[in-house]
């Protein structure tokens, strides 16, 4: 049985919340060669659902391929993406500080879904989750959304805001898992985890 398992994910969040579950990980992060942000890009019509399941596989993909060249010991990798979803259409993480504020005007007084995908690759053998939450944001004024925006705590952030920051002030009610909105279901996860050998 492995005794750790590698985390293909920038996210200190990530990092954070697979730490509570007192998983040992090493980070196995995108070469400066990989790129990286194409595998982001949305395909013409498709879904929220279909957008997140097929962007993880590929940064799965990648970072099984990333293991092998590199000459790593071999042992599970686990991979994950989140993205907020107003009705089909997808937010993703903005360019800057105006896109910013654009997104956080579409999602003020309205409920948005936010969706992780996390896999799993033990050997041959691929393990798959999808948590969906539902989050309510409060009416926000102009002004509230550009001073959070100028923060730049929104850069880097699907749907430009991060729950446990800042924008927690903005959100009235949510549904669903909180981890999950953050980037990495804790639920969901442990099970992957447990499928693959480790006692959580």
């Amino acid at each position: 049985m492995p005794d750790f398992i590698y985390l293909a994910s920038q996210s200190p969040r990530r990092a954070q919340l697979l730490g509570q579950l007192g998983v040992r990980h090493e980070l196995l992060l995108a070469t400066p060669e990989e790129d990286a942000e194409s595998l982001e890009v949305v395909l013409p019509n498709e879904s929220p659902t279909a957008y997140v399941q097929r962007v993880t596989a590929l940064k799965l993909d990648a970072a099984v391929a990333r293991r092998k060249r590199l000459g790593l010991v071999d042992a599970p990798v686990l991979c994950a993406d989140t993205t907020v979803a107003l009705g089909r259409t997808i937010l993703g993480k903005p360019e800057d500080a105006r896109d910013a504020e654009r997104m956080l005007a579409l999602l003020a007084g309205n409920t948005h879904r936010v969706l992780t995908a996390v896999a799993l690759q033990h050997g041959r053998r691929r393990h798959v989750a999808l948590s969906v939450s539902r989050v309510r944001f409060a009416a926000i004024t102009k002004k509230q959304i550009a001073g959070y925006a100028a923060s730049g705590e929104p850069l880097g952030k699907a749907g430009a805001y991060a729950i446990q920051g800042a924008a927690a002030a903005f959100i009235e009610h949510i549904s669903g898992s909180y981890s999950g909105i953050m980037g990495l279901p804790m639920f969901e996860t442990a099970q992957l985890l447990r499928s693959a050998g480790f006692k959580i």
